[in-house]
């Protein structure tokens, strides 16, 4: 899945991971279809054995879903990439395909509920022990956590929805003196905004339901590998991808592969075959249509982030605001180098009177809706602590940046000057 990365990101945001021949369909073809014929049994038995590149069955790999991973990987900058069913399916496949029962993993505190339940719990009855940090902890800090049986660490390019920005170099280059790979979770910025990989991150990861997608159509992942990590200098901690795979007749994907496959391969014949988490390739065909205009889509709701970060900065009913590229924001230096263009359209902040408040606020809005999503064309907003996170305690909200009163809202597209009139009367309101 070699890709062009010197073009422009908005000429990759339309033209890449699909290029017609003559006759052939202008728009990428929806391949409908959950089986492909073969003249040969041996023909297919050749695809089963990953002697031979092809599909046979949608539940592993699709033509669709193949273009449009090709074209978010162009946007990373990566040599090899698969699409998931959800953001969720990503970030548990990037994780599990490396680190097995007995493992452990290093993560960032401020990370979306859902995944910190996943490493927190669901994982944890898997057999795989996560350690939590801040990322704003002390490089000392950062080394106690981990472990001789540490596989991987996790963090959030801008975290959902405390909107700390992690300092990639730092954590890959921790990561990295470790002998493990940095997995970072790009799906608040976008690859239009900051390319993790370009600071050390090995393997990225998206929901593409929220920017990507943007238009609240679809639901899905994708897991973006940099073909940096060298699985095979650290074998003895990844013998999922060093040593032979005995449900494919020895097969041993780092040889077989290479350094710039190993990671997707092995993800898609042994994850995607035994868990089935696959996106349709209706859905793959309405992400496409959203990433053509992500280059144009995402100035526009930066600029309503910074607009409504300013405007509630000085508000006097609004205790705190957080925004990454706002001024005396705590993450405002770390915004300026991964974020000089912007980051994203979703601002956080907390009102006077805490939780209360922050329902009655959230009532008095006619303009935002309030929806169990983010990113999304149209603006929306929610209460964290009673919904992505309600299963955290008020100890865990407060590690992931997650104050009781904190209200998400997620700038659209809509026009600046509408925005700001809505939240100011349901401010005066409230």
């Amino acid at each position: 899945m070699a890709q062009d990365h010197t073009q422009g990101i908005g000429t990759r945001c339309v033209q890449a991971g699909y290029t017609p021949g003559n006759g052939e369909p202008r728009q990428i073809p929806i391949v409908q279809s959950t089986t492909f014929k073969y003249d040969t049994g041996a023909g297919m038995g050749a695809l089963f054995d990953l002697e031979a590149e092809g599909y046979f069955y949608t539940r592993l790999q699709n033509p669709t879903n193949d273009y449009v991973a090709g074209k978010i990987c162009a946007l990373e900058g990566g040599t090899a990439a698969m699409l998931t069913s959800s953001g969720q399916a990503a970030n548990f496949f990037s994780v599990f395909n490396i680190c097995e029962c007995g493992g452990h993993v290093v993560a960032s505190s401020a990370i979306y509920g859902g995944t910190f339940n996943l490493l927190a719990h669901t994982m944890a009855k898997m057999g795989i022990q996560t350690t939590f940090v801040s990322p704003d902890c002390s490089d000392e800090e950062l080394e106690a956590a981990f472990k001789p049986n540490t596989k991987c660490v996790l963090g959030e390019t801008i975290a959902n929805p405390a909107l700390a920005v992690l300092d990639i170099d730092r954590f890959a280059k921790a990561a990295h003196n470790h002998g493990v790979p940095l997995i970072v979770d790009n799906t608040f910025p976008t690859p239009v905004n900051c390319r993790p990989i370009e600071w050390g991150a090995d393997i990225v990861t998206h929901s593409t339901t929220k920017y990507m997608d943007g238009h609240g159509t679809a639901v899905g992942g994708a897991i973006v590998d940099s073909g940096n990590f060298d699985w095979m200098a650290h074998a003895d901690k990844f013998p999922g991808l060093t040593t032979p795979d005995e449900s494919y007749h020895g097969i041993v994907y780092a040889e077989r592969f290479g350094q710039g496959g190993a990671f997707i391969t092995k993800a898609t014949s042994q994850l995607m075959r035994d868990f089935g988490s696959i996106q349709s390739p209706q859905h793959a065909f309405y992400l496409n249509l959203g990433l053509e205009s992500l280059h144009v889509r995402m100035p526009q709701h930066c600029a309503n982030g910074m607009a409504l970060a300013e405007f509630l900065s000085n508000h006097p009913k609004v205790e705190s605001v957080s925004y990454p590229n706002l001024p005396g924001d705590k993450y405002y230096d770390l915004a300026k180098k991964y974020l000089p263009n912007g980051g994203c359209g979703v601002v956080s902040f907390c009102v006077t009177g805490g939780r209360a408040t922050a329902e009655r606020v959230m009532a008095a809005l006619r303009l935002c809706a309030i929806e169990t999503h983010v990113a999304d064309a149209r603006t929306c907003c929610l209460h964290p602590a009673s919904t992505t996170h309600r299963q955290m305690s008020d100890e865990e909200l407060m590690a992931a940046g997650v104050a009781p009163g904190m209200i998400r809202l997620s700038c659209g597209l809509e026009n600046t000057e509408d925005l700001l009139s809505d939240v100011a009367q349901a401010l005066e309101q409230a």
